[in-house]
């Protein structure tokens, strides 16, 4: 009942005209900034921060336009990942394995529906998770130390098999590339230059959207421009609306993958891009034969979509009640709130009722104002793909060098996008699948720093990566996860067996 009256108060600060004029404006200014490729949540919030000051915004209010940016932008990086095979932002490239092949097919209407719908559902469900398992999820992430996200990241590995395609093979060559891209630059513990050659741009490492965005969409355009009518591709735009048994066959991949990104979003330093990759390859695993994710299966767009939406709320269960930011997006918003006087911890539901309940109150409006902006919007978007091939080639190309360069100013990072865009034509060509080497990239880097972390803290123990029921369970889970395919299999040849008698 306390909490029912809290949310009530909350209500009360999040419908007042000011503070529902911020929570639209959010919502859109965030949506366009997940449509730009390279600005992305964090630079979106980064670059509005100064206008909660400059406005003289309280707390709460500043924190319902920064929190509305945030979720606006985990949607927007879909339209582009759908449509163009660009993904907006990190956690979007996912939603582009099958978003795009749906397009191809003339379904691009439904799968942007379907990202518009997974994304409502997933932050509801997120902001009620928010509401009422907050503290006691945040003393459970507290726990996780280097063992526990070492175990994390290999149970992410443990998922290849689902972004493998037809070639096993190709998909580990591909992720090994991947961890090999993950080890450039300076070594996290001594700080000495790795495989640069030289090259000091190179000194902080791949950046994944450079890396991202020259794989699929570069990559993408010079497929297009070696096709003999690449029109014929951009002229399938068939149904726009989203069916109801195509939503009700989606619900439960919607309902799983929310759960799973919430949690993984609780997680400091896990983010919304692992909470994609593994609700992805889990529901890969899930569906089994019954599924055709990775060939244009609206299910490949729900759970990512639900995924990565849910981490956006999960997030901010660590920040509100512990003051430790789970992603880059809500150390910026912790800083923000500090500077404004409002120190998150433990006592901030108490201290701060307002900013606390008025934040989860705008949540609920704010995933209502999404919906309600971006399903009429469908229709518009899906029309970018009528734009005759000759104007519509150089405008990606165009997007991807301005996203590219809005995210470090750097001219070497175009020249680098350039190069992975020649290197993503001839995996295509060769059929090597492009999801794995992302997934190598992302999960590398954090494996690496948290196995010398366990290490450092054990003198070289190897025992003291299995030293917590939370690490055995990931292990377990992990080990079930390599063993699945094989169960899966053997399931369908005993089916076909009994069939046959």
């Amino acid at each position: 009942m306390d909490i029912l009256q809290a949310l009530l108060n909350g209500f009360g600060v999040a419908l007042a005209p000011v503070n529902l004029l911020l929570v639209f404006l959010g919502c859109l200014v965030g949506t366009l900034i997940g449509v730009l490729p390279g600005i992305g949540p964090i630079s979106g919030v980064a670059l509005l921060v100064p206008l909660t000051f400059a406005l003289k915004l309280p707390p709460e209010s500043a924190l319902i336009l920064l929190a509305g940016i945030y979720y606006g932008a985990m949607y927007g990086g879909s339209t582009t990942s759908i449509l163009l095979n660009i993904p907006g932002e990190t956690s979007s490239v996912v939603t582009a394995i099958d978003g795009h092949k749906l397009a191809k097919q003339g379904k691009a209407g439904p799968a942007l529906a379907m990202a518009a719908w997974a994304s409502f559902i997933a932050g509801t469900l997120s902001v009620l998770g928010l509401m009422t398992l907050g503290p006691l999820l945040a003393q459970w992430a507290i726990r996780f130390g280097p063992a526990e996200y070492f175990a994390l990241m290999v149970f992410g590995f443990s998922t290849l098999s689902a972004l493998a395609g037809k070639n096993l093979f190709k998909a580990l060559a591909a992720t090994g590339f991947g961890l090999m891209l993950a080890t450039v630059g300076q070594d996290p513990q001594s700080g000495i230059a790795r495989y640069t050659f030289g090259v000091m741009q190179l000194e902080d490492g791949m950046d994944f959207l450079v890396v991202a965005i020259g794989l699929f969409a570069v990559s993408e355009v010079l497929v297009l421009l070696e096709e003999k009518a690449p029109g014929a591709v951009q002229a399938q735009v068939g149904r726009i609306y989203l069916s109801l048994r195509d939503f009700l066959t989606s619900l439960a991949t919607i309902l799983r993958s929310s759960v799973m990104g919430f949690l993984i979003g609780i997680l400091p330093g896990a983010g919304a891009s692992i909470a994609s990759f593994v609700a992805y390859t889990t529901e890969k695993r899930i569906l089994g034969p019954k599924g055709r994710l990775g060939e244009g299966d609206l299910r490949g767009v729900a759970a990512p979509e639900s995924a990565n939406n849910a981490a956006a709320g999960g997030a901010l269960i660590p920040l509100l009640t512990l003051g430790l930011p789970g992603s880059g997006t809500t150390a910026i918003m912790l800083g923000a709130l500090m500077n404004l006087g409002v120190t998150p911890g433990p006592q901030m539901f108490q201290t701060h009722p307002q900013v606390v309940w008025g934040l989860i109150a705008s949540m609920y409006v704010g995933n209502a104002v999404l919906l309600l902006l971006n399903l009429p919007l469908v229709g518009l978007f899906v029309r970018l793909l009528s734009v005759p091939a000759w104007f519509l080639i150089p405008a990606v190309l165009a997007i991807s060098f301005v996203g590219v360069y809005a995210v470090n100013n750097n001219p070497f990072d175009l020249l680098l996008m350039a190069v992975f865009g020649l290197i993503g034509y001839l995996m295509r060509k060769l059929d090597f699948p492009l999801a794995p080497v992302l997934l190598g990239l992302v999960l590398g880097y954090l494996m690496e720093i948290n196995l010398r972390r366990a290490m450092t803290i054990s003198s070289g123990d190897v025992g003291y990566l299995f030293s917590s029921p939370i690490a055995i369970a990931l292990w377990l889970l992990a080990g079930l996860s390599l063993l699945s395919p094989l169960l899966i299999a053997r399931l369908g040849r005993r089916r076909l067996g009994d069939e046959e008698l």
